[in-house]
């Protein structure tokens, strides 16, 4: 009875509520506890995440990208490298197997920046990102520069113009013959026999002398119809023939001196060319618009084995890249021709909305602004001009 009073008491419920709002505060300690745990565990994912390496992805040619067994190094790595070690960046290098593959992986996310001599088109920034320019470069064009031969010496004299010249005086020489001979073999047939084949070639013979300024004086006619012909001839000859005879003056010119016309003189020669390039380059891009028989390669390499086996008349790439080729083989008979397809800009290659390209950004054109950029490819560069 006593027991049960207690139990309906004040004191009781008092001593219950005090239990129960310890165990509610305890609860909600722990609860708090756990929470703070959670949420430092959330922040703390992206801070992990972000501390792995960069992810660059490398592709390109020489001397931008020159690889030698595991080493990779270059114009384009060295200006990586060191915008990496003024932002504290650390990175993996990735080796690509061509510009176009790894322009792919760049969108697909697999890469978190792509090094190399990539230039920056309207095309490209479609599906990924650029820095701004760090290097600016023509397309250039390469062709076979053989040394004089004798069928280059001899050559000249089978081109159009100078057959057709000599056609041309050859046709007249026996018309004025022959009108000769027709007017003087009666009365002057010691000079112009009647046999017409002795007779017409002492007429052809007349007309050659008179064409040509000598003036033997051992044929000429004496009848008024002969004097007229030679007379219409010898203005012929002064008014018109002389300027067939241009042609064959400038082959015999070209022979003598040795030397021959240049097969590509302007972008308007590459029209009906066979032009090899790199498939998925800039160049690729540009050729297009000046030739009509493009054939597109996996590497500069096999381009060049295209010309040097005579299945291409001409290669368009970098104009750095064909330089740096020429230099590392000298056996090579090629030429750059005094003309450009265009200018190239070269930039890094980011994922869109990257949020890089700020920071390297600015530190690019610091590297502009102090130097550090001309001081890299101008060694590289200069080192390439030293060697060819």
């Amino acid at each position: 009875m006593i027991f049960r009073q207690f139990l309906q008491s004040k004191q009781l419920h008092t001593v219950f509520s005090a239990s129960m709002l310890h165990v509610r505060q305890g609860f909600a300690a722990n609860y708090n506890c756990l929470t703070g745990v959670a949420v430092a565990l959330v922040i703390s994912v992206p801070t992990l995440a972000s501390a792995a390496p960069l992810r660059v992805g490398v592709a390109g040619s020489p001397p931008f990208v020159v690889r030698k067994d595991t080493d990779t190094s270059g114009i384009s790595v060295e200006v990586w490298a060191e915008v990496a070690r003024s932002q504290n960046i650390e990175y993996e290098i990735i080796p690509q197997s061509s510009v176009a593959n790894a322009l792919e992986v760049v969108e697909q996310g697999e890469l978190d920046l792509l090094v190399g001599p990539i230039t920056i088109t309207a095309q490209r920034l479609q599906n990924v990102d650029f820095t701004q320019p760090y290097f600016s470069t023509e397309i250039a064009v390469l062709t076979a520069a053989d040394d004089p031969s004798l069928w280059s010496r001899v050559q000249p004299f089978f081109e159009t113009a100078v057959i057709t010249s000599i056609g041309v005086l050859v046709i007249l020489m026996f018309i004025v013959g022959n009108l000769v001979w027709l007017a003087e073999r009666n009365k002057n047939s010691e000079q112009f026999p009647k046999n017409y084949v002795q007779g017409v070639g002492n007429g052809m013979w007349f007309a050659l002398v008179t064409l040509t300024t000598v003036g033997y004086g051992d044929r000429a006619p004496v009848t008024r119809l002969g004097r007229f012909i030679a007379g219409t001839w010898m203005v012929l000859a002064l008014v018109t023939v002389s300027s067939l005879t241009a042609g064959l003056a400038s082959a015999i010119t070209i022979a003598l001196s040795g030397g021959s016309t240049e097969q590509f003189t302007s972008p308007l020669n590459l029209e009906d060319a066979r032009v090899a390039t790199v498939s998925g380059s800039s160049s690729a891009e540009v050729v297009q618009n000046y030739s009509r028989r493009v054939q597109g390669v996996a590497t500069l390499a096999d381009a060049v084995e295209l010309l040097s086996t005579e299945k291409a008349d001409a290669v368009v790439f970098d104009r750095p890249a064909l330089e740096y080729y020429l230099a590392q083989n000298p056996e090579l008979n090629f030429k750059l021709a005094n003309f450009s397809l265009g200018t190239e800009l070269y930039g890094f290659v980011l994922p869109i909305d990257s949020s890089l390209k700020k920071d390297l950004n600015i530190e690019l054109l610091r590297m502009s602004e102090n130097g550090a950029l001309q001081e890299i490819t101008s060694r590289w560069l200069s080192s390439t001009q030293e060697d060819s």
